[in-house]
């Protein structure tokens, strides 16, 4: 995604955690409340400039996941709405900084597995969940 200028959340805390993850490098926010945590990074759908936010993830195989939860919110977060629109993200794990591509799992037995998995490390999804009619997306990022 180039050198281009990239904005930052616009909830207060969630743009902390992404300033004290980029300064350390991601010494201090790679670990979040006990859980890892990414930075993504996708292209604006409407407005064309580079948006990132903090994530919780997990991975499968190779590939890195995130859930398009917003707290159970009955929309998608503007992240899954951008991705949905352009696939090539970028991500910050740690240190490492990487070009990926976003895809959305399929209603799957797979994806069960998969979401199961992102249910151990953050049991609020499940609560999530539960407070919307939404399938909440399950996102794979393959480098």
């Amino acid at each position: 995604m180039g050198d281009a200028q990239i904005v930052d959340s616009p909830v207060q805390w969630v743009a902390d955690h992404i300033r004290n993850y980029v300064e350390s490098n991601g010494v201090d926010g790679h670990i979040w409340r006990g859980v890892p945590t990414l930075l993504l990074t996708t292209k604006g759908h409407q407005s064309g400039l580079l948006r990132r936010t903090a994530l919780i993830y997990g991975r499968d195989g190779d590939d890195y996941v995130i859930v398009a939860s917003k707290g159970g919110a009955p929309t998608d977060p503007l992240w899954y709405t951008n991705l949905k629109k352009e696939s090539a993200v970028t991500i910050q794990v740690g240190a490492n900084i990487l070009s990926g591509m976003a895809s959305t799992y399929a209603l799957d037995a797979n994806r069960e597995k998969v979401w199961q998995s992102m249910v151990a490390i953050w049991p609020a999804f499940a609560e999530y969940k539960e407070k919307t009619t939404r399938q909440i997306p399950l996102v794979r990022i393959s480098l």
